[in-house]
Formats: structure tokens, sequence, C-alpha cells
């Protein structure tokens, strides 16, 4: 059976531990809250829109989108401040990708461009790019500037979230 399509209330959980119930998955198609066991994680279609949960790579945000992945989402979600005329970008954005496939479904990762989006860039205070900025139900929890290796990264990141408990 689908997971249902909710958009209730948000989980009391913390970065990177889960409940027992369900968790809140905000679909990167379509932007719909889905409800998730814990247990199927990995998987999953969105109820709304029948596309896959998770694909392994970062998705783009914008304003109209970003509350559904950084707010309401009970993933904590790795945001990469970006702009097209940055070579550090340019250099960062295949290891940012590779990173989303490792680090999926434990973290969401997503990509803003800065000139496109200057509201969430001020919202956050990005002076510098790339910065990366890693969120949970609309509150920074870490960031870090700059490009970095693959490996630098998903460490960066695996320290910032506690490992599921079992």
């Amino acid at each position: 059976m689908p997971p249902t399509a909710q958009a209730s209330g948000q989980s009391s959980t913390g970065p990177g531990s889960f409940s027992a119930d369900s968790l809140h998955i905000a679909c990167p198609h379509c932007d719909t809250l889905n409800r998730v066991p814990p247990a199927r994680l990995g998987g999953g279609k969105c109820g709304r829109c029948g596309n896959a949960l998770f694909g392994g790579k970062p998705v783009a945000l914008d304003a109209r989108r970003f509350a559904a992945h950084a707010e309401k989402s009970d993933l904590p979600l790795l945001i990469d401040f970006w702009a097209e005329w940055c070579g550090p970008c340019r250099m960062m954005a295949p290891v940012f990708t590779q990173a989303a496939a490792q680090l999926e479904p434990r973290v969401r990762l997503a990509k803003i461009d800065t000139e496109a989006s200057p509201d969430l860039a001020a919202r956050f205070g990005i002076r510098s790019i790339p910065s990366l900025v890693l969120v949970h139900h609309g509150r920074e929890i870490a960031r870090t500037a700059g490009a970095m290796p693959l490996p630098a990264l998903v460490a960066w990141v695996r320290q910032q979230i506690p490992s599921p408990r079992g």
C-alpha cells in the first residue's frame, strides 16, 4: 500500500533519529508530504504523483518549494547555496550529487541558486559560496563554506547527524 499523502504537524524527533510511527517525507517531485514508516525509509513512492521519494540526487529548491523540504519534512536537509558563475560551485556540483547517493535516505540534499532565490540566501546570511547549511525543521544545525572532496563532505554531514539507534 503506498504511503498516504499527509500534511500534518512536525515530528518531535531530532535530526537523524526516527520515531517508531512514521516520518513525514516531502516528495522531491511535487513537494507533497508523505507518511513513511522508518523501516521503509529507503523506498516508497509519493501518494500523490507516484514518483520515487528517493532518487539519490539533490533537489533544486526555490522559495516556493523550500518550506515543504526544510521545515515540514522530518528529514534533515543539507542545502548547497551556489551560483552558476561560481567556479568553486561548479567544481562542487558533482561531489554534492555523489554525496546525495551516499547520504539518502537519512538526509535530503538540495541546491539553492543564490541568484534565483536571493531571499533564501539572505534568510541564511549567505556571504560566500558555495556554502552548505544543514537544517532540520527549519532550524540551522550546522554550516560550512567552500568546496570539499566527497569523503570530507560525507564525514562532515555524518558527524553532524547522529546514527539511528538499532
